[in-house]
C-alpha cells in the first residue's frame, strides 16, 4: 500500500473482542514502523489494549452498541474527525465496521471482503478459503507480505501500572498464580469451573481470580469451592490495565482460549493456555512461555476427538468431553 503522504495519518477500526484486538498489535507495529501516526477506534472496553501499545497514538472510543447500524451515531462521528486522515484500516470484516470510513470520506479504506459492499472500501483482500492465524490475517492488511507467520503481539502497560495494581490487590510480584475461568465467546471454550476449582486447591500459592463483571458468580463458584482464603476473586474489580499488570506480574496464568490468554502471551508471561471447541493452530498464545493443553493433539487420549474443533458457542453433543477429559492434576503437574 503507497502512502499519500510522507507522514500518513491512519484510522484504525478495532475489533470487538480483546483477544482479537491483542493479535492486531503486529500490524498496528507495521504501520508506524513505515511512519504512518495511528488513532485507533475501538468500543469502550477494547479501547484499554490500545493503550498498552506505545506505538498507538490516540485512541478514540466509538460509542456504539451492539447490534444494529446506528447510523445517526455514526454520521455524527463521522463528521467529527473528516479531514483527519488519510488511510483507514478496517479490521473487522463488517459493514457498519466500514460505515465511519466512508462516511468521513477517508481517501483510502483498507479491509477484508466480507458483508462490507462494493465501494465502502477502496482497496479490498480477499478472505482466505481456510482459518489462517489471526495474527498473519491482521498483519495482512498492511500489505506487506514478508514475515507475517512470525509476528507476535506485544503489549505494554503504562508505567507503574503493576506495582500499583500489585499493591492494591495484597499481592507480591511472582508470588501467586492467576486463573482466568472466562471465555465470553460461550461455554465451549470454558474448561469446567470444578476442575479450577480442584487446580486452586492443588496450588501452594495465593491465587488470584481475573475475569469481568459478567463472570463474577462463576469466579465466585471456584473462590467458595476451593479452599477458603485460598482465591482472591477480582472479577469486574479492576480495571482492563491493572488486569494487564497483575497478569504481567504473576508466577503463571491458567485459562482458556480467550482474551486473557493473549494478553498473557503479549506480556510473555508464563502460562498454561486450554483448548477445547477451538484450535491452537488459528489462535494461538504467540509466547516462548506458553503451554498449550489440547485432547485433539494427544494421541493418547482416546477416543479420538474427531469433533474438534467445532468453534461453536455450545457444545454440539452437549458433552463438551474436549474440555471436561483435562483433569486438574494434569495441569497442576504442568505447573510444576
Amino acid at each position: 500500500m503507497e502512502a499519500r503522504s510522507k507522514s500518513p495519518r491512519s484510522l484504525i477500526i478495532a475489533p470487538q473482542w480483546i483477544g482479537d484486538a491483542v493479535m492486531t498489535e503486529p500490524l498496528l507495529r507495521r504501520l508506524h514502523a513505515r511512519g504512518e501516526k495511528l488513532t485507533v477506534g475501538a468500543l469502550p472496553w477494547v479501547a484499554p489494549v490500545y493503550r498498552a501499545m506505545p506505538h498507538v497514538d490516540e485512541v478514540i472510543e466509538l460509542p456504539f452498541q451492539h447490534g444494529g447500524l446506528q447510523l445517526k451515531a455514526r454520521r455524527s462521528l463521522a463528521k467529527q474527525v473528516q479531514g483527519r486522515f488519510d488511510i483507514a484500516y478496517v479490521l473487522p470484516n463488517s459493514l457498519k465496521s466500514a460505515l465511519l470510513p466512508y462516511l468521513a470520506q477517508i481517501p483510502v479504506r483498507v479491509g477484508y471482503l466480507g458483508e462490507v459492499p462494493v465501494g465502502l472500501l477502496t482497496h479490498r483482500l480477499r478472505n482466505p478459503k481456510n482459518r489462517p492465524p489471526m495474527v498473519a490475517f491482521y498483519s495482512a492488511l498492511s500489505g506487506d507480505k514478508q514475515g507475517l507467520e512470525s509476528d507476535r503481539p506485544r503489549l505494554q502497560p503504562p508505567p507503574r501500572q503493576a506495582d500499583t495494581a500489585v499493591a492494591a490487590a495484597g499481592l507480591q510480584r511472582g508470588a501467586y498464580i492467576v486463573l482466568a475461568p472466562g471465555a465470553e465467546y460461550g461455554s465451549a471454550k470454558r474448561w469446567p469451573a470444578i476442575h479450577f476449582a480442584e487446580l486452586a486447591r492443588g496450588l501452594d500459592r495465593q491465587v488470584v481470580l481475573l475475569g469481568s463483571a459478567k463472570e463474577a458468580a462463576l469466579l465466585e463458584g471456584i473462590a467458595q469451592a476451593a479452599q477458603p482464603g485460598k482465591c482472591i476473586n477480582l472479577a469486574g474489580k479492576t480495571s482492563l490495565l491493572d488486569a494487564f499488570a497483575l497478569i504481567a506480574s504473576a508466577q503463571c496464568v491458567v485459562s482458556n482460549d480467550s482474551g486473557l490468554m493473549h494478553v498473557a502471551a503479549a506480556l510473555g508471561a508464563p502460562q498454561v493456555a486450554l483448548f477445547g471447541s477451538s484450535s491452537p493452530v488459528h489462535t494461538p498464545p504467540l509466547n516462548d512461555k506458553a503451554q498449550v493443553l489440547w485432547l485433539k493433539q494427544d494421541a493418547q487420549y482416546q477416543p479420538p476427538l474427531d469433533c474438534a474443533p467445532c468453534f461453536e458457542r455450545e457444545c454440539p453433543l452437549g458433552h463438551t468431553r474436549c474440555l471436561q477429559d483435562i483433569k486438574p492434576q494434569r495441569v497442576l503437574h504442568m505447573l510444576m
